[in-house]
C-alpha cells in the first residue's frame, strides 16, 4: 500500500471516530442545547469550553508531540512513554491545586465569581484528559486507530447519555416519583451544571479504560530524556497557548468589547459559537488529518524523499479541504436546521470561518518542518505573531462589526501563519509544495461559492431546486479539478 493511501486510510478511521463523536455531540447535543438553554447560558457554556481548551494546552505542554519526536527513535518508545506519563501526572496534580486555590478569581474573569465550581470541574476534566493524552498518542504511534476511535466514541456516548438522563429523564420520569436520591439531590434549575458534570464523568471513565496502556509498561522516569523532551516541547506551549488565543479569544473579547449588557453580550457569543458549529466538518477533517499525520510525518522524517511526500500530502489536503468548504457553504440551507431558530442569525459568518479553519489546516501542513528539525522555537515566533494579529484586529473590528470582525480576524491570522510557516520553512527545510495548485484549488472553490450566491440571487430559487442547483455547482467544481489534475492526483495516491 502506498504511503499516501495508508495516511488517507488512517485519516478516514480517525475521521469516522471524530465524525461519529461530533455527530453525536453537534447533531444531537447542539440542536438540543440550543433549544434547552437561553442564549446567555449557551454563551457561558461556550466560554467555559474556551477556558478548557487553554487548560489542555497548559496541562499537556507539548508532551504529545515530544513523545512522537523521541518515541520514533529506535528503542526509545518505552522510555519516552514512561517519562512523559510521569511528568504529566506530577504536573497535573500541581495545576489542579493551583486552579482550585484560585478558582473564584478565574471564574470572576470568565463569567462571575459564583461560577467557581465550573472552574474546578473543568480543571478535573482537563486533568483526566491530560493523563489520557500520552496513552492516546501511543495508540496513534503504534498504528492502532481502531482502539483510538472506539475510546473517543465511548467518551461522547457516555457524555451524551448522561446529559439526556440528567436533563430529560430525571425531571420528566423520575423526579417526584418516589426515587429518594433523585428527589433529594436533583435540581432542574442546574441544567448547565449537569452538562459539565456529564463531561467530567465521561472523561474519568475513558481514563480508567486507558489504564491497561499504563500497565503494559514498567514506569520509570528518565531525567536526561525528560530534559530533552521538555526543551523540545517548551516552545510548543507557546504555540499551543497562542493557538487557543487565535481560535477562542474572540469569545472573551466579544464579552468585553461589545456595547451591550452582560446578558446581551453572552447572547451574541451564543449565536456566534452556534453558527461556528456549522463549520464543524472542516474542523473534523483537520482533526482527523492531524491524528493520522503527526506520527506519519515523524516516522517518515528520515526518508530521502520525505520532502516530496510532505508536498504531496499538502496538495491533497488543500484539495479535500476546498471540497469541504464548498460542500458546507452550498448546503447551508439544510445545515442551518441543526441549530435552534434563535441561533440562526449568524449564518453569514460560517464561510469566513470555514476559510479560516482551512488556512489553519494549511499552517499545520506547512509547519511540520520545525517539528522534525527540532526548531520548535520558530513555531512559537509565528504563533505569537498570529496571536498579536488576532488580538489587535479583534479590538479594532468587534466594536464596528460585532462577531464578523472576530471571524475576519481569525481568517487574517491563520492566513498569515500559513504563509509565514511556508516561507520560513523554505529556508530551513525546503519542501516543494505545489503552491500554484494549492492556491488554484482554494481560489476556485471560493469563486464557485460566489457564483452560487449570485446565481441563486438572480434566479430567486429556494427549497429542493436550490439544492439541485448547488449540487450541480459542486459537481462542476469536481469536474474541472478532475479535468485539470485527475491523472496527476491518481499518480500521487498510487505513489510509494
Amino acid at each position: 500500500m502506498s504511503l499516501i493511501k495508508k495516511l488517507a486510510g488512517e485519516t478516514a478511521i480517525y475521521g469516522v471516530s471524530s465524525i461519529l463523536s461530533r455527530i453525536l455531540h453537534y447533531l444531537l447535543l447542539t440542536p438540543y442545547l440550543t433549544r434547552v438553554f437561553e442564549q446567555n447560558q449557551y454563551g457561558i457554556h461556550a466560554l467555559m469550553y474556551s477556558f478548557a481548551a487553554l487548560l489542555l494546552i497548559l496541562f499537556t505542554y507539548g508532551m504529545e508531540t515530544a513523545f512522537f519526536r523521541f518515541g520514533t527513535r529506535e528503542k526509545n518508545s518505552t522510555a519516552a512513554f514512561s517519562t512523559a506519563s510521569i511528568s504529566l501526572f506530577v504536573s497535573t496534580l500541581f495545576f489542579l491545586g493551583f486552579i482550585t486555590l484560585f478558582s473564584e478569581n478565574i471564574a470572576a474573569r470568565l463569567t462571575q465569581a459564583a461560577d467557581f465550581r465550573y472552574v474546578i470541574w473543568f480543571g478535573i476534566i482537563i486533568g483526566f484528559d491530560a493523563l489520557a493524552a500520552i496513552p492516546f498518542a501511543k495508540l496513534r504511534l503504534e498504528n492502532r486507530p481502531y482502539k483510538f476511535a472506539m475510546l473517543k466514541i465511548i467518551n461522547i456516548l457516555i457524555n451524551a447519555m448522561l446529559i439526556i438522563f440528567l436533563l430529560e429523564i430525571c425531571p420528566r420520569f423520575l423526579q417526584g416519583k418516589g426515587f429518594g436520591l433523585i428527589d433529594q439531590f436533583y435540581n432542574s434549575d442546574l441544567k448547565l451544571d449537569y452538562v459539565f458534570l456529564a463531561n467530567l464523568v465521561a472523561s474519568g471513565i475513558v481514563l480508567l479504560l486507558m489504564l491497561p496502556e499504563y500497565m503494559k509498561i514498567k514506569l520509570k522516569f528518565d531525567f536526561t530524556l525528560w530534559k530533552e523532551m521538555f526543551r523540545y516541547s517548551m516552545p510548543l506551549i507557546v504555540v499551543g497557548v497562542a493557538g487557543v488565543i487565535n481560535r477562542l479569544i474572540d469569545r472573551i473579547l466579544l464579552n468585553n468589547l461589545l456595547p451591550g449588557t452582560e446578558d446581551q453580550n453572552l447572547a451574541t457569543i451564543g449565536i456566534y459559537v452556534a453558527a461556528a458549529r456549522l463549520a464543524i466538518l472542516m474542523s473534523l477533517f483537520i482533526t482527523a488529518f492531524n491524528y493520522a499525520a503527526e506520527p506519519f510525518f515523524f516516522k517518515n522524517a528520515n526518508r530521502k524523499d520525505s520532502p516530496e511526500i510532505y508536498a504531496k500530502v499538502g496538495q491533497i489536503f488543500a484539495l479535500v479541504g476546498s471540497f469541504v468548504f464548498l460542500g458546507i457553504t452550498l448546503y447551508m440551507d439544510v445545515l442551518q436546521f441543526i441549530l435552534g431558530k434563535d441561533f440562526r442569525s449568524g449564518l453569514d459568518v460560517v464561510p469566513i470561518l470555514l476559510l479560516a479553519y482551512l488556512a489553519f489546516g494549511m499552517f499545520y501542513n506547512f509547519s511540520i518542518w520545525y517539528k522534525i528539525t527540532d526548531k520548535t522555537h520558530y513555531g512559537a515566533y509565528i504563533a505569537v505573531a498570529g496571536a498579536v494579529i488576532t488580538i489587535v484586529l479583534n479590538f479594532i473590528l468587534i466594536p464596528k462589526m460585532s462577531f464578523y470582525g472576530s471571524a475576519y480576524a481569525a481568517l487574517t491570522c491563520f492566513t498569515f501563519m500559513a504563509l509565514a510557516a511556508y516561507f520560513v520553512g523554505q529556508k530551513h527545510y525546503p519542501i516543494p509544495y505545489p503552491m500554484k495548485k494549492i492556491g488554484y484549488y482554494i481560489g476556485l472553490a471560493i469563486v464557485f461559492f460566489l457564483v452560487s450566491l449570485k446565481l441563486n440571487e438572480f434566479l430567486e430559487i429556494e427549497g429542493w431546486l436550490l439544492l439541485v442547483v448547488n449540487t450541480i455547482v459542486l459537481l462542476g467544481y469536481g469536474w474541472i479539478i478532475y479535468w485539470m489534475d485527475g491523472a496527476e492526483l491518481k499518480r500521487i495516491v498510487r505513489s510509494e
